[in-house]
């Protein structure tokens, strides 16, 4: 205290102790100061609120070099492809035949549109072909490349024979074939993006791929019902039905259980599609509840539907981006489970004891 002189006020030039607090608090847990002629003066705070930030302003992950739109074009295209072949099958087996047609060549034309924008993602033509050199049961992108390899030429033949009525039976065994892998070609990108150490896509993979699944059911169902006439419609507007019912609820559940790596699906650029898709997705499933009788209504509530599956895949795109790049979303729940295991670890001896007794 050599350097440090005491005055009226107080001491001064003295060095604050290493657990000094921030400023005055008073009983009451307020933060106060002293009290001068009725007023109170605060304290000014002398140590700067922490902020997460990471050495040279990089972020802690490296994140994914993926583009939009041709990234989450992928995600939906995908989604619509594989259950638009679901949505053709069973329009075909209950004597739909314009349903069943709509929905065989949209699933074809998202399926080559999905490869297309996965390819120049890639850069190279070459860098897929690679992909089909071996098959990993680990590596969701190799089971997804291999799962396009199949599924496009199958959606193909389903879609030349419905269009020419050529080769009937060859073609409803292509449409059988579509659907079985449709599924799987819908679903398998929910585990393609949780399979990263992306905060908000990782850490939502256990309902991700009902998210996924829900959002193509939304945009197959939607599209069915832009494309074919009233007296057609039932199986696509049951199939949105189920699809916004299974996308919202999971979603909603999924966000709960997250915790804040949720926080990028209602905030920036994620949040606003995110957002929107849900709005879509509601106006358009009671335009198609409401408006079944008629066509424009029921149109309007089908691009609504789709609108609403597309918002979804690119919400969920730019939410994970937005969560690697705030370190926060990394730093934090790794130090959460990391208290977890110690307590838990420190608290066994304690269990064990008190049963025992």
């Amino acid at each position: 205290m050599s350097e440090s002189e005491v005055t009226r006020e107080g001491v001064r030039g003295g060095r604050p102790d290493r657990d000094a607090t921030t400023g005055a608090v008073r009983a009451d847990g307020r933060q106060g100061g002293r009290r001068r002629r009725g007023r109170v003066r605060a304290e000014r705070a002398m140590v700067p609120d922490a902020e997460f930030r990471s050495y040279y302003g990089l972020p802690v992950l490296n994140a994914p070099t993926w583009q939009s739109p041709d990234i989450p074009g992928y995600l939906f295209l995908g989604g619509l492809a594989g259950a638009s072949s679901v949505l053709g099958a069973g329009a075909q087996a209950t004597g739909r035949p314009v349903l069943a047609r709509s929905s065989k060549v949209a699933a074809l034309g998202a399926g080559l549109v999905s490869l297309v924008a996965l390819v120049h993602d890639l850069g190279k033509p070459e860098r897929f072909l690679n992909m089909l050199r071996v098959f990993k049961v680990t590596s969701p992108m190799s089971v997804g490349s291999w799962l396009l390899a199949g599924y496009v030429p199958l959606a193909g033949v389903a879609a030349a024979s419905a269009v020419t009525g050529k080769v009937p039976r060859v073609g409803a065994a292509a449409t059988a074939g579509a659907a079985t892998l449709g599924p799987a070609v819908a679903s398998y990108t929910a585990a393609l993006i949780s399979d990263t150490a992306v905060p908000a896509w990782h850490d939502g993979h256990r309902e991700m791929p009902y998210v996924f699944v829900g959002s193509g059911a939304t945009a197959a169902g939607g599209l069915g019902l832009v494309a074919a006439p009233l007296r057609e419609q039932g199986p696509a507007r049951a199939l949105a039905a189920v699809g916004v019912g299974a996308e919202l609820a999971s979603f909603e559940l999924m966000e709960r259980r997250m915790g804040m790596t949720a926080e990028p699906y209602s905030s920036g650029t994620g949040g606003r599609y995110v957002r929107a898709s849900k709005v879509l997705a509601v106006a358009g499933l009671a335009g198609a509840v409401l408006g079944r009788r008629s066509r424009l209504a029921s149109a309007v509530s089908g691009a609504a539907l789709v609108a609403a599956s597309a918002a979804t895949r690119w919400g969920i795109f730019h939410a994970g981006m937005q969560s690697a790049e705030d370190p926060k979303y990394t730093v934090v729940p790794q130090r959460e489970r990391r208290r977890e295991r110690e307590a838990a670890r420190s608290g066994a001896p304690g269990g064990a004891e008190q049963s025992g007794a």
